[in-house]
């Protein structure tokens, strides 16, 4: 059974950063994407970076320059450093991963997700 589970998150003043990591438990594939998304109250959820194993990489424009999306695949682990962070940033951060079909940041084409965890950032 696929599990992910997401760690990570908490709360942090405007400008400074946290790490958010994704352990994959019961997924193998040659041929995948994994990403992150967040979901604000009120609103939808929305892609924030992706990771496929032909190395395609996403990034939504709103993270561009400021968060990094990578994977330590001795440890099967999705990881995401958020660096600069704003208060906009603040939702509940979901880590996802699907076999390699349609768009990374595709979020109705991804099979499996963790239960989330929070991130807030204050002004």
């Amino acid at each position: 059974q696929v599990q992910l589970v997401e760690s990570g998150g908490g709360s942090v003043q405007a400008g400074g950063s946290l790490r958010l990591s994704c352990a994959l438990y019961g997924f193998a594939s040659h041929s995948y994407c994994m990403a992150w998304f967040r979901q604000a109250p009120g609103e939808e959820r929305e892609g924030v970076a992706g990771i496929c194993s032909d190395f395609t990489t996403y990034y939504a424009d709103s993270v561009k320059g400021r968060f990094t999306i990578s994977q330590d695949n001795a440890k099967n682990t999705l990881l995401l450093e958020m660096d600069s962070l704003k208060p906009e940033d603040t939702a509940i951060y979901y880590c996802a991963a699907k076999i390699y079909t349609g768009l990374v940041s595709d979020s109705g084409t991804y099979s499996h997700w963790g239960r989330g965890t929070q991130v807030t950032v204050s002004s």
